[in-house]
C-alpha cells in the first residue's frame, strides 16, 4: 500500500506530458491522414505519387527510427526541433500514414448510388464530398481510426527516449531509485490500460452519435419524410 501511495502520484506527474503529446500527435495524424487519403483518390498522378510516397515511407520504417531522425538527425542538417515537436511530428505523421489508407478505403466504400444521387442534384465535386460522401465515410472510418488512436497512445511511451518526462520516463526513474521493477511496470500497465479504455469508449460514443445523426439525416432527406 505504501508503494501505491508513493509511486502512483509520482508517475501521474508525467501524465500531462503523455496526454499533451498524444493530443497533438492525434491532431497532426488526423490532418495528414485526410490530406494524404484524399490525395490518394485524386485524379492527378503527381499528387497520388507524393501521397503514396509519404504513406510507404512512414509505414515502412519504425516509429522509433522516425522519432530519432526528427530529434537526433535533423540537427545535423541544421534543423533543431524541441523534443515535444519532434515527438508530435514523428508520432503524428506515422499514424497519419496508416490513417490515409483508412480514409481512402472508407471513401471508396460509399455506395456508387450515393455518388450518382449527388451528381443528379447538380452538386460540384467538392460539394458532393463535403455534403454527401464524406459524412457517410466518417462513420466507416471511426472504428479503425479508434484502433490507430489507441496504438498512437501506446506509442507515446517512446518519447521517454528523447528526454521527455512522460509516464514511462518517470517509471524508469522510479525503477532506478527503488529497484522495484515489477511493481512500477504493473502500475504503468494499469495506467496505460485505463487511458486506452477511456479513449476506446469515447470513440464508440462518437461513432454511435454520428451513426444516429447520419440515419436521421438520411430519413429527413427522404421523399417519405418530406411528404409527412
Amino acid at each position: 500500500m505504501t508503494d501505491l501511495r508513493l509511486f502512483v502520484p509520482f508517475l501521474l506527474r508525467g501524465l500531462g506530458v503523455t496526454v499533451e503529446v498524444f493530443a497533438l500527435s492525434a491532431l497532426v495524424g488526423a490532418v495528414s491522414a485526410l490530406i494524404a487519403g484524399f490525395a490518394l483518390l485524386s485524379r492527378r498522378r503527381w499528387l497520388r505519387f507524393i501521397a503514396r510516397g509519404y504513406v510507404e515511407v512512414f509505414r515502412g520504417t519504425s516509429a522509433i527510427v522516425q522519432l530519432f531522425w526528427f530529434y537526433f538527425a535533423l540537427p545535423l542538417l541544421g534543423i533543431t526541433l524541441p523534443a515535444v515537436l519532434a515527438s508530435v511530428l514523428a508520432l503524428g505523421l506515422n499514424g497519419g500514414s496508416y490513417g490515409a489508407e483508412v480514409v481512402r478505403q472508407a471513401v471508396r466504400a460509399v455506395p456508387v448510388e450515393q455518388y450518382d444521387a449527388a451528381a443528379a442534384l447538380n452538386l460540384s465535386h467538392a460539394q458532393q464530398m463535403r455534403r454527401v460522401i464524406f459524412p457517410q465515410a466518417v462513420v466507416a472510418m471511426l472504428p479503425p481510426a479508434g484502433n490507430l488512436l489507441i496504438q498512437m497512445l501506446k506509442s507515446t511511451s517512446l518519447i521517454s527516449l528523447v528526454t521527455l518526462q512522460d509516464l514511462t520516463f518517470r517509471g524508469q526513474l522510479l525503477i532506478e531509485d527503488t529497484l522495484k521493477t515489477t511493481q512500477v511496470y504493473t502500475y504503468l500497465l494499469i495506467i496505460y490500460f485505463m487511458l486506452a479504455f477511456v479513449l476506446a469508449q469515447l470513440v464508440r460514443l462518437v461513432e454511435r452519435l454520428m451513426s444516429r445523426g447520419l440515419d436521421y439525416g438520411v430519413l429527413a432527406a427522404s421523399p417519405y419524410a418530406r411528404a409527412r
